[in-house]
């Protein structure tokens, strides 16, 4: 879910300056070999927080740059003014804090010549953290100012860590605010927290993934993973009884009993409660999980705002629910008043969807499409009964009328924002439109016919071909095979023609399932979600 950018992002905050080193790394910067030897002899025995000191060596101010360019972990830099210029030493602080842009790492002034860097001039211009003659610097005054940064470094890595931990919580959550798929959600999580937690190919976490327990449903071990990362990538959809080992699974059922995230040394489970009855659990296991308070809070922060996201995404999800089955319900309504059951409204949605998955659609667009091809003779509302219920020829002037109900359908639907409504709109006016021209209401041509337009035209003939009408008794497949075989390229799209044709078991199949032999009574809205 993440972007390359993104990705790129977290990578560098995990190399950020002293982040999961074993030892503080201090650079020292003189052109005088006795005074690296003799700094490390002072600080050789030196540790701050269980970690010792690693050194670096430059002999001028162009040697330190490279360096920290290599080695943005460095945290101190004890640094000589008078090397390969009088004022060398001042110019890599300019160029350390400005062009670098690091603004964490602490800097030492050590000079053996104070006339060329007055102190309190050098204190109030330059961006440093201390300022010591070399003649007055004992190995423990040393001692005590290193310890001093240390100590200063570690409280605004602190901070910094804080405020990135931020940024990337209101970036993420803020993504997860826009996907409206239960999987792709729930991957998106995963894949924010995997960051959040700084794990990743460089650190390697060996579980990831993500369930949704429904409150009084199946037990636990029932419940199936939505989406997984890593080794439980391919597990999705599969049970937990299948797909977890017996620890794993205890760990679950203990966080799922404390209705709480639960942080383990090797392990977290992350809870996103909300109010809609479904709550997600999401389970990261793998080395470098050590957390502390702060890091637990950035979790739960985290954990927050993507239940309220859930739930957002869960109130979208039933909007547009309830949107489609009231369009399916108008949609019937249409065809029930010319003595056609709705079921045509079914198979006209379901044929459409298999012919967009064959033509190769994605699945989010080919579902759209299906739902919006319920709408295609919506304009039919607007029609005289007497008219469509006409059991012999139409005059001129009544198949004119017939005609408007794609203009008619088209204004209906067009007022609307809704993408499901547009795509409808655009349906309902051109479903009736010939490869050739010869179609109307526009006499599009070619290309210039909407491509949902021209699938929806297949499904809508071979239904209406398979099955009675007040004018026609039902054609068998062979039948309706051999017209759309004469009609490629005339009235139909040779692609979608063939498609039909190469495939035309599998939409009889779909025919019959929905025939009208098999439901006698007007299915109910709340039966249309299967379709």
């Amino acid at each position: 879910m993440n972007s390359q950018s993104e990705q790129l992002l977290f990578a560098q905050e995990r190399d950020q300056p002293g982040h999961g080193r074993s030892s503080w790394r201090v650079l020292i910067v003189d052109d005088e070999p006795d005074v690296h030897a003799v700094t490390e002899l002072a600080l050789e025995d030196l540790v701050f927080e269980g970690k010792g000191v690693e050194f670096g060596h430059a002999y001028s101010a162009l040697e330190a740059r490279e360096y920290l360019e290599r080695h943005q972990e460095t945290v101190l830099v004890l640094l000589d003014v008078v090397m390969e210029s009088d004022h060398a030493g001042l110019g890599l602080v300019d160029t350390i804090r400005n062009e670098l842009k690091n603004t964490l790492v602490r800097i030492i002034l050590r000079t053996g010549q104070p006339g060329q860097a007055p102190e309190r001039e050098v204190i109030l211009r330059y961006d440093i953290n201390d300022y010591k003659e070399k003649a007055d610097l004992s190995s423990h005054k040393l001692f005590s100012s290193v310890i001093s940064a240390l100590r200063s470094y570690r409280d605004l890595t602190i901070i910094d860590n804080n405020r990135r931990g931020l940024e990337k919580i209101i970036r993420s959550s803020g993504s997860l605010y826009n996907i409206h798929s239960l999987e792709t959600f729930i991957s998106g999580v995963l894949t924010q927290l995997v960051a959040l937690l700084n794990l990743g190919e460089e650190t390697f976490y060996s579980r990831a993934f993500g369930i949704l327990k429904e409150n009084g449903g199946e037990s636990i071990e029932r419940q199936r993973i939505v989406a997984g990362m890593g080794e439980y990538a391919r597990l999705t959809n599969e049970s937990l009884a299948d797909a977890v080992d017996s620890r794993i699974l205890e760990r679950i059922k203990r966080a799922v009993a404390a209705k709480r995230s639960i942080f383990y040394p090797d392990a977290c489970l992350v809870e996103l409660s909300n109010t809609e009855g479904c709550n997600g659990l999401l389970y990261i296991e793998g080395p470098n999980l050590k957390l502390d308070e702060v890091g637990r809070n950035l979790v739960e922060i985290f954990a927050s705002n993507a239940a309220i996201a859930l739930s957002n995404l869960f109130l979208h999800q039933e909007i547009e629910l309830t949107q489609r089955e009231v369009l399916y319900t108008l949609a019937e309504f249409a065809e029930c008043r010319s003595r056609e059951t709705s079921r045509h409204v079914a198979r006209v949605s379901k044929l459409t969807g298999l012919l967009a998955c064959k033509l190769g659609l994605a699945s989010d667009e080919s579902d759209l499409l299906q739902s919006a091809a319920a709408m295609h003779d919506i304009g039919k509302l607007a029609i005289s009964t007497d008219i469509l219920e006409k059991p012999g020829p139409l005059n001129d002037e009544e198949w004119g009328k017939i005609k408007d109900h794609c203009r008619f359908g088209h204004d209906l639907l067009n007022r609307a924002k809704r993408p499901l409504l547009k795509l409808a709109a655009i349906i309902a006016h051109q479903h009736h439109e010939h490869w050739d021209g010869g179609g109307y209401p526009l006499g599009l041509k070619g290309d210039e016919i909407h491509l949902y337009g021209r699938i929806v035209a297949v499904a809508d003939v071979f239904d209406a071909l398979g099955n009675r009408r007040v004018y026609k008794e039902a054609w068998p497949v062979e039948r309706v095979g051999d017209y759309f075989h004469r009609q490629r390229g005339k009235q139909f799209d040779p692609q979608l023609t063939d498609l039909l044709l190469e495939h035309l078991d599998e939409f009889a199949d779909i025919r019959e399932v929905y025939s009208d032999e098999r439901f006698t009574r007007p299915h109910l809205a709340s039966d249309i979600a299967e379709y």
